[in-house]
């Protein structure tokens, strides 16, 4: 099933025709976009809501609250989604639930803040994808280096269409994918590539 279709199917739409075109991008760079706004993985809920206790105490309102703020208002969990959790947390022993003025107000266990600290990188990647979109869709630099991604795919392409690379080449041209991404993620988290 091709879930990259924006539209039903059309005679002649480009993207039927199994490979890109100069009305857009090939198929998988359908994938490709702004960091989503409004959704956040399946179980990540959890790690935010940890998050959001961090720094303090917090009822469950204080707690949507918080996420939403966080996020620079792009995302506010529901009532339905944080409550269900913030009880599955307690009987986890991660939260401590106890009554404050006729409120519930939950805290960190040191198990909480230890299963906190082993996802902080799911936390921050959550947040990451409610950054202003407009700051994705404005940066020239960032968008340019999308210019090389078609470039690569449509040359590996055209190669095995014209039967060019077998299964030796297909799987050094991999290994060489697999060291470039390594690559770009140490240039990312400010490494020295030179000395690697």
């Amino acid at each position: 099933m091709h879930t990259y279709m924006a539209c039903p199917p059309r005679m002649g739409h480009p993207h039927h025709r199994g490979r890109g075109s100069r009305f857009g991008p090939p198929p998988w760079m359908m994938h490709m976009g702004p960091p989503e706004g409004r959704r956040v993985p399946k179980g990540s809920v959890k790690a935010l809501i940890l998050d959001a206790l961090k720094d303090r105490p917090r009822h469950g309102y204080e707690i949507i609250q918080a996420i939403e703020e966080s996020s620079n208002g792009a995302y506010r969990p529901s009532p339905g989604t944080v409550y269900p959790t913030l009880q599955m947390l307690e009987e986890m022993e991660l939260v401590e639930g106890k009554s404050a003025d006729g409120k519930k107000v939950y805290a960190l266990t040191d198990a909480g803040r230890t299963e906190l600290a082993e996802h902080q990188d799911e936390v921050d990647d959550a947040y990451d994808r409610f950054a202003d979109e407009h700051d994705w869709a404005e940066d020239d630099e960032f968008l340019g280096l999308f210019e090389s991604f078609p470039k690569l795919f449509h040359t590996v392409r055209k190669a095995y269409r014209r039967g060019r690379l077998d299964d030796e080449k297909l799987a050094a041209i991999r290994k060489t994918l697999d060291e470039a991404s390594a690559k770009i993620e140490a240039i990312a988290k400010g490494k020295d590539t030179a000395t690697e």
